[in-house]
């Protein structure tokens, strides 16, 4: 199989995870873009997300953020081949301009070995995400992630 392939099925799987596992995700429409050259996007219609002031909901914005982190972990954790339980340790937002159209939220993989988790041991990662409307920077999210080895 093909890599491009591989990347559509795991985007597929990914929001069908989300979806099924976190029901608000569905509800706001979130879905997982592209991953090319280490940067994987995530976006959300903004109607389903909107607030009183016709902007993006703080908490879509966050959900929307924190959601495309763990993303980042989950694909590289199925590239890799190996499997964790990824759960947000930490995490720090920061709210820049507000957001008027579909956003589109990215974050670049740092280089992370995965390897521990195949030797029982957990995985922490690091990830810097930002979230753009139209061209203009609207927040940043600063997430630390775990990956715990999956019990059998």
């Amino acid at each position: 199989m093909r890599m491009d392939e591989r990347l559509t099925q795991l985007l597929t799987q990914l929001r069908q995870t989300w979806h099924s596992t976190i029901p608000v995700s569905e509800f706001m429409q979130i879905v997982p873009l592209d991953y090319r050259e280490g940067e994987f996007r995530v976006t959300a219609p903004i109607a389903p997300n909107i607030n009183l002031h016709q902007t993006m909901f703080a908490g879509s914005i966050y959900t929307l953020m924190t959601l495309t982190g763990w993303g980042a972990v989950w694909l590289n954790q199925q590239l890799a081949g190996v499997a964790g339980d990824i759960v947000l340790a930490d995490a720090h937002i920061r709210y820049l301009a507000p957001v008027t159209c579909d956003p589109v939220v990215t974050v670049q993989w740092p280089t992370v070995d995965l390897s521990p988790l195949q030797r029982g041991r957990r995985v922490k990662v690091k990830l810097a995400v930002q979230l753009y409307c139209d061209a203009k920077l609207c927040a940043v999210f600063e997430g630390l992630y775990v990956s715990a080895p999956k019990v059998s």
